[in-house]
């Protein structure tokens, strides 16, 4: 069997806890921000289940993505893959995955620990503090195993976060190298604002084969701050410099999408540089808003959906308005159930 949409990244269990402002101060952490655990941060995963109520939600930014990109496609249409160990942990995210009707294909380590996510909520602000664990031992050899290389050969559109070049630079060049060679879509995103103010040499290597490149505002500004742009600010210039970098495959152009929350989305082609296109985002009312754990990887899941589906830029644009803002109505990275129709 084969699937359109091919997504990579860590899997990872979120444990959700809310009026966390406590925890922020306790482990220097920021209302709006992620990062990878340190050494001073370990102790946080513990204190959240004896001391808190803690909600286990199935995470991991691509995992997020590809459930939401097989909420509104037609079943089998999406695989991921990443790597988890085998336990508990494992068995929720899987769980997850079949509810949206999404593939896994994991690398299982036996003997390991599955990653996990601590989301500390501040009214309408998640601060993100992961543990990789295993997911961080991912082998490029998976990819060209005998069940997963098929369906790397079958999917016309790859999918990664950001966060995955922390570890795994080599399986990404990889399948980008062979995405483009395909003339596939490949598409990234910049995930968090650390991915390109400590990772830039790692997205230097991926992005010269990137049809796609999805980030929100912040991440946008750390981009244009590490690469000396004189307006780190003025996203639409920011945009059209990401949109301009070298490009492998000349035969369409690149389009980077930069969200920016409640304020208006902006997209720039490559085609078409000089003519950035600005969305208006329907805005909720406070009350409305529950969870913004997730809101942006359900975007992205809800534009590669549509472009999987064949539809123009601006309905992938609406598709991933329309989830995202499905996604802060709920606790965690989840959508509606039953599902509603999207595209």
């Amino acid at each position: 069997m084969s699937y359109e949409l091919f997504c990579i990244g860590n899997p990872l269990l979120d444990m959700q806890v809310t009026k966390g402002e406590a925890l922020l101060a306790k482990y220097e952490l920021k209302a709006n921000d992620a990062i990878l655990a340190e050494a001073k941060h370990e102790p946080i995963y513990a204190e959240l289940v004896k001391e808190h109520q803690v909600t286990y939600v199935a995470g991991g930014a691509s995992q997020n993505a590809a459930r939401g990109a097989a909420y509104i496609l037609p079943p089998n249409s999406v695989v991921y893959t990443g790597c988890v160990g085998d336990d508990d942990l494992a068995e929720q995210l899987k769980a997850a995955n079949k509810r949206e009707g999404l593939r896994e294909v994991y690398q299982v380590k036996k003997g390991e620990k599955t990653g996990a996510c601590a989301v500390v909520i501040t009214g309408h602000h998640r601060s993100l503090v992961t543990t990789l664990r295993v997911a961080e031992k991912f082998e490029k050899s998976h990819l060209e195993s005998e069940v997963v290389a098929p369906l790397v050969e079958g999917a016309k559109v790859f999918y990664v976060e950001g966060y995955f070049l922390t570890h795994g630079t080599e399986s990404i060049v990889y399948l980008s190298q062979k995405a483009s060679a395909a003339s596939k879509v490949f598409a990234i995103n910049f995930s968090a604002p650390f991915i390109p103010q400590f990772f830039g040499s790692q997205l230097q290597q991926i992005i010269p084969y990137c049809d796609i490149i999805i980030g929100n505002e912040a991440e946008a500004e750390a981009w244009a701050t590490a690469n000396g742009l004189p307006e780190p600010k003025n996203i639409p210039a920011v945009a059209k410099a990401i949109a301009m970098l070298p490009k492998s495959n000349a035969s369409r152009p690149r389009t980077v999408v930069i969200t920016q929350g409640a304020d208006s989305t902006v997209l720039v082609s490559s085609d078409k540089p000089n003519s950035p296109k600005t969305y208006t985002v329907h805005p909720l009312t406070a009350d409305q808003i529950v969870d913004t754990n997730g809101a942006g990887d359900a975007f992205a899941g809800g534009f590669l959906g549509a472009w999987v589906a064949g539809k123009s830029v601006d309905e992938c644009v609406e598709a991933g308005h329309k989830m995202g803002s499905m996604c802060v109505q709920q606790v965690g990275p989840q959508y509606k159930w039953p599902k509603v129709s999207i595209l």
